[in-house]
């Protein structure tokens, strides 16, 4: 099985020993190369690190560094949004809207055929997607 991943379960990781239990337990259970990720999880990574170096440059030149390695390491498993991909979001969309980056990450998963591994499971569970909530222990 692989999984897509969604942010709030790598800022989870991030956290090293302080990560949930359950989280940590799952992510040990998992080869690398069964994870994926979208460019939209990448964008809010990189989100998070210029709201950072708006109040703490130090720490986001850290986490730039840690970014661009992680980016090299993850390249070929980074999916972009697709035609097939907009158009699955935009039918699970009716007759009730997903917040948008979920429900992306939703038919990302579906499109893929992989798990969505995240904590949000309330925001996507009728999407059809599988999901994976490990903080769920």
């Amino acid at each position: 099985m692989a999984y897509l991943i969604d942010t709030n379960i790598i800022s989870e990781i991030q956290k090293g020993n302080k990560a949930d239990p359950g989280v940590k337990k799952w992510y040990a259970t998992v080869d690398e190369d069964q994870i994926y990720l979208s460019v939209l999880v990448m964008a809010e990574l990189q989100q998070g690190i210029e709201l950072l170096r708006r109040r703490d440059v130090k720490q986001a030149k850290i986490l730039d560094k840690r970014m661009r390695t992680f980016r090299e390491t993850m390249e070929d498993r980074i999916l972009p949004i697709n035609l097939n991909i907009a158009m699955r979001w935009a039918k699970n969309n009716v007759p009730d809207r997903f917040p948008v980056i979920d429900g992306l990450l939703a038919a990302t998963a579906i499109e893929y055929d992989l798990t969505l591994v995240t904590r949000n499971v309330k925001d996507v569970e009728r999407s059809g997607a599988r999901l994976l909530n490990p903080f769920e222990h």
